[in-house]
């Protein structure tokens, strides 16, 4: 679901584009999945829209751009853009020594933040904690409460031992706790990937000659593995969707 964040600024950036998104309700959520676990299911997930003939898959997840990318890439020969390698080289040229990211126990787990920015800027530090409970008190709607402000406070103060710069949102939920991470923390310093991600796949896609050159708003269709009612209800807080989307029926997954 917190794909769509990525959706709603690219719908924004690319209006005539035709889109189909997927959201996996049945596996979700994904952060603390196993490897083979995420593989297979993106595996699944990309063979779905090889049936819908789709020109570019966005990997709109922080966690399985970290871990199934890799091997999807050589199995799939088809456009793919995965938000973290996409923003990693954006972030590596940020005049800062200093980077904070917080994100999902296993992308935070597979150091995916470090090693790609560290392939374009050796020298920036890049300190990553993972934080399992903000995707739940997100998508439960409970940002404002006491407690969750007690515990974005605890994982906050952890970080802010390490003085960075900038914080990565490394999970495309997290930005959604801005507001509430701002107030404790007293200034803004949080970068939300999303941002960069829906610029730089515009960039690319008309440096590859790939953008629609119709002049018409563009289609958009959604699918789920479960609970269609469930997603369009929650997903209000990410994009307002028109109608329930479709159970998807086309792949085992």
């Amino acid at each position: 679901m917190g794909g769509l964040t990525v959706y709603e600024k690219l719908k924004k950036l690319l209006p005539n584009e035709n889109y189909i998104y997927f959201g996996d309700l049945k596996n979700s959520p994904y952060g603390e999945k196993t490897k083979d676990q995420l593989i297979e299911y993106a595996r699944n997930i990309f063979e779905f829209f090889m049936k819908k003939e789709v020109k570019a898959v966005v990997m709109a997840c922080n966690t399985t751009s970290a871990i199934a990318y890799e091997t999807l890439k050589t199995e799939f020969d088809i456009k793919i853009y995965p938000i973290v390698q996409s923003c990693a080289n954006v972030l590596s040229l940020m005049e800062i020594e200093r980077l904070g990211v917080f994100a999902t126990p296993v992308t935070i787990n597979s150091h995916i933040y470090a090693r790609e920015i560290h392939k374009y800027n050796e020298d920036m530090q890049i300190f990553e904690i993972a934080c399992p409970e903000w995707v739940k008190i997100v998508e439960s709607g409970e940002e404002h409460y006491d407690s969750t402000i007690d515990v974005v406070k605890k994982y906050l103060d952890k970080m802010m031992e390490n003085n960075p710069q900038k914080i990565v949102l490394g999970c495309t939920h997290y930005p959604y706790l801005r507001n509430v991470l701002v107030d404790v923390i007293g200034k803004d310093i949080f970068i939300d990937p999303s941002i960069i991600f829906s610029n730089y796949i515009k960039y690319d896609l008309q440096a590859n000659n790939l953008l629609n050159p119709s002049k018409q708003i563009g289609e958009e269709e959604f699918y789920v593995s479960a609970n269609p009612l469930d997603f369009k209800n929650a997903a209000e807080m990410f994009y307002e969707l028109k109608e329930e989307p479709k159970l998807s029926d086309l792949i085992h997954i």
